[in-house]
């Protein structure tokens, strides 16, 4: 016996030198890698936060000893999914402000700011979301009923679409805001010699610039609560469009803490201050914080009419909308960001925005690059300008379910053929290869399963129009997919970080209860996130 014992110390070290050579072995699963042959597997296995290996599980199973293994059931994983083109911050403040998306007319806009302002009793009311397109009355509101209920506190609501916005009269009182008053770049509606309270654009920010900046606890707030939410839609990634640099520091502060584990690529607004502090410091990278590129805004948007377009708006016969700036602010920003290396992301809505932006691109990129400028939205495009994003690498960056929010009433705006230039991703698409997709919420909805069904169905959620909207235009699934992930990444310089299961990259990942490769197309808004990963570790389980 005494000379067994040996041989079983040996055998014993051997298992223990064998045993957790991983952290995470996630089995028993249908895994869309989203590779570059887009493979599936049935495991994968994870090591200090990223993929370590994918394939069998009955291979894997021999080399690997997991400190945790997920029976997946036989469900479906994907890569985590990433939104290109969000607001994320912004949309963690409106949780603690008055929600009115969906309110089906002026007086339910009232009703509701009545209600938040019952337990909210003190300083500014801030609201956001409300849509005259889907009133009876479609017309913009007057502010005569909010004045009326609020005569001393200000009270701001925003568009849905973040472009326009009524404010009472104690708020225009303390923006300074007279009637007739003239703005570059948006407008201060006047009727009659008074004003309405309607602020399009440009003019909107003369009120926001008075309300008190947020304080640090309510900052804190408004990007964790968005963090859970995203989470629960199976977001790991979102691109933030315009913030201040102030944020970055803030945003790595709770990632270094552990409590923002959200992975964010931030585009810096178009001000002077923040192309000092990037400028002057360089691109900001951390495994969960990104910062090397700019948000500029060329136009307004298509429902509030602050769209710059080639031709006057089909329902108002004299105008064409606005740039938000001067075509020489346009040619200085991008001259100044090539100059630097630096990433250029445009918000474009109409075709005249899309074709001066489209130029003054051409102008600095000279021909093909890696550069990967992108023109946010891209939504209304002359035919004859579609070639410049493929001549030049400019990245269409678009968002699926404008295109199903907006086709009830774009024809009013744009008119049956120019709507046909329209929301033409698959046309984007096909110009440089590739697309990255998005939300832009809270101007929509942040869940992903509805990006994807708008993408490839083309149908609103109440599944209309029945053959789908402009369908030549549809993405394929796979595209689709491809597009909430990998192309997404790489619109970010990320593509060999994440966006896809393989090895060496995070593991960032989710677990769905359908399979939306092969689920009815009808069924797709209500597929649900079982479990959202990150870095290997759970971040999100639906209960």
């Amino acid at each position: 016996m005494k000379k067994l014992w040996p041989v079983l110390f040996l055998l014993l070290a051997a298992c223990k030198q064998k045993e957790y050579n991983a952290d995470l072995l996630v089995k028993n699963a249908l895994v869309y890698t989203v590779d570059s042959t887009f493979s599936t597997a049935n495991a994968f296995v994870v090591s200090h936060g990223k993929i370590l290996a994918v394939g069998n599980i009955d291979t894997l199973e021999k080399q690997y000893i997991a400190r945790e293994v997920i029976d997946a059931g036989g469900k479906a994983v994907y890569p985590g999914f990433i939104d290109a083109h969000a607001h994320f911050y912004e949309y963690g403040l409106g949780l603690q402000d008055v929600k009115l998306v969906g309110t089906k007319s002026w007086n339910a806009v009232l009703d509701s700011v009545s209600s938040y302002a019952t337990h909210k009793t003190d300083g500014w009311i801030i609201g956001n979301g409300w849509d005259q397109n889907i009133w009876a009355n479609k017309a913009f509101p007057n502010k005569a009923k909010l004045d009326s209920l609020f005569p001393v506190r200000p009270v701001i609501l925003s568009r849905v679409d973040g472009h326009a916005a009524i404010a009472n009269q104690a708020a225009l009182n303390i923006a300074g805001i007279k009637p007739g008053q003239k703005i570059i770049g948006g407008e201060i509606e006047t009727i009659n010699g008074k004003l309405t309270g309607i602020l399009v654009d440009n003019a909107v920010g003369i009120v926001t610039r008075k309300i008190p900046a947020p304080t640090e606890q309510i900052t804190q707030t408004a990007l964790l609560d968005a963090q859970r939410n995203c989470f629960a839609v199976g977001l790991t990634t979102v691109d933030d469009c315009g913030l201040p640099y102030t944020m970055v520091n803030t945003i790595a502060a709770l990632q270094h803490k552990g409590d923002l584990k959200m992975r964010m690529y931030v585009m810096l607004a178009d001000q002077q201050e923040n192309y000092d502090y990037l400028f002057k410091r360089g691109a900001y990278k951390t495994p969960g914080l990104n910062v090397r590129a700019f948000k500029v805004y060329a136009d307004g948007a298509l429902g509030s009419r602050g769209a710059c377009l080639l031709h006057p708006y089909a329902d108002q016969k004299n105008w064409s909308g606005f740039l938000l700036s001067s075509k020489a602010h346009f040619e200085e920003v991008a001259k100044k960001i090539a100059a630097h290396g630096f990433q250029m992301c445009t918000h474009a809505i109409g075709d005249s925005a899309n074709r001066v932006m489209l130029k003054i691109y051409a102008e600095n990129l000279k021909g093909k690059n890696d550069k990967r400028w992108r023109i946010e939205h891209a939504q209304i495009v002359s035919p004859e300008d579609v070639k410049l994003f493929g001549d030049n690498n400019i990245i269409p960056s678009v968002q699926p379910t404008h295109a199903t929010s907006d086709m009830v009433w774009a024809v009013k705006r744009l008119g049956a053929d120019r709507l046909k230039s329209g929301y033409a991703y698959k046309n984007l698409m096909k110009q440089n290869g590739w697309i990255p997709l998005g939300t832009d919420f809270p101007v929509e909805n942040i869940n992903p399963m509805y990006t994807f069904y708008a993408a490839t169905e083309r149908k609103d959620l109440k599944g209309s129009p029945e053959g789908g909207f402009q369908m030549e235009n549809a993405l394929s699934r796979t595209e689709a997919l491809r597009g909430m992930t990998v192309w997404a990444a790489k619109a970010n310089f990320e593509e060999h970080e994440k966006g896809s299961i393989e090895v060496g990259k995070y593991a960032d990942f989710v677990i769905l209860d359908q399979d939306i490769m092969k689920v009815k197309g009808s069924d797709l808004p209500n597929v649900k996130v079982l479990k959202t990963y990150i870095n290997g570790a759970k971040v999100y389980e639906k209960k």
